[in-house]
């Protein structure tokens, strides 16, 4: 199965689609030696349940299924997505397969990674586990499924970045366009990356990659700015209503710091749960006004009136 999704979500999704990537970074990863990128399969998802179910990194490699992530945000779910990715995979192997004889079918091992590189600080490396999510924690879980995360910010995880050229260059870029869109005032992102792409190209960072997919580079790291900037605006919505909150509920109670603390942390949950529902409203949207090649007002989706009457128009509104 070769990933071929009209939509790509981020630059390193796009870098993962070379076998040769791949099999640099699971080398790095799994301290291995191979040379051969013909032995990688790459198998990305590219169908799910809806635009938004896509994972940005999957092959097959010796019998072992890597399937990687890349985040610029925090996420608790990667386990639960991962669940979803790695079933759909599965499905697509197993479909010619009697899962019903007497015969053991034999599955590829699965790996579960993914790779932070948001501005938020986060550990070196850390895992997330599906039975963190379950309603009623089990002290043996029936099911489990563990993401391993890796920091790969600057100074973060060096022996992995120094293993693996491409992801180490891919973070040398991201770090240039933060540079020069922080220079320019936060203003002007397009020209930023632009900027980013000609210094990479004279420096010999990622050069064959930028200089033959430079125009869509451009349109992924905007949009992917647009989303992070719009979660950050939602964010810190969210911290002064929930502080305005706090204070009423806590002039009117008089009750204790510690008290209002723990109602904070309720609420601090629900609105996080309705980001994370955003967010993949936004994605949709953001998917539909591109293909639409109307990508210019992404940025209008800021003014929430006006966001509202996109996802109507394109028919997104409790779907």
């Amino acid at each position: 199965m070769t990933g071929n999704r009209e939509y790509k979500s981020d630059v390193f999704s796009m870098l993962m689609e070379d076998p040769e990537n791949a099999l640099s970074l699971y080398n790095a990863m799994n301290g291995s030696d191979y040379t051969d990128p013909e032995l990688v399969e790459i198998c990305t998802l590219d169908r799910g349940i809806s635009l938004t179910v896509h994972n940005d990194a999957s092959f097959v490699l010796d019998m072992n299924l890597s399937i990687y992530e890349h985040q610029s945000t925090i996420c608790p779910n990667m386990p639960v997505r991962s669940l979803i990715y790695f079933t759909i995979i599965l499905e697509g192997m197993l479909k010619d397969r009697n899962l019903y004889g007497r015969k053991l079918v034999k599955i590829p091992t699965p790996r579960f990674a993914v790779f932070y590189n948001g501005e938020e600080e986060q550990p070196e490396i850390y895992e997330l586990r599906l039975s963190d999510a379950f309603v009623h924690p089990m002290e043996q879980p029936e099911i489990e499924l563990i993401c391993t995360v890796y920091n790969i910010n600057c100074g973060k995880n060096r022996k992995l970045l120094e293993k693996c050229r491409f992801l180490r260059e891919y973070m040398m870029f991201v770090d240039y366009v933060r540079e020069y869109h922080r220079l320019a005032g936060f203003e002007e992102l397009e020209h930023s990356i632009e900027q980013a792409i000609d210094r990479c190209i004279r420096e010999d960072i990622l050069r064959e990659f930028l200089m033959k997919h430079r125009s869509e580079v451009v349109k992924v790291v905007k949009l992917d700015y647009t989303f992070d900037r719009q979660l950050m605006l939602e964010r810190e919505d969210s911290r002064e209503e929930g502080r305005e909150e706090g204070r009423a509920e806590g002039r009117a109670e008089g009750r204790e710091e510690g008290r209002a603390e723990g109602r904070e942390e309720g609420r601090e949950e629900g609105r996080a749960e309705g980001r994370a529902e955003g967010s993949d409203e936004m994605t949709e949207l953001a998917i539909h006004l591109i293909r639409a090649g109307r990508a210019e007002d992404i940025e209008r989706c800021r003014d929430a009136t006006y966001r509202n009457k996109l996802l109507e128009e394109f028919h997104l509104r409790n779907k």
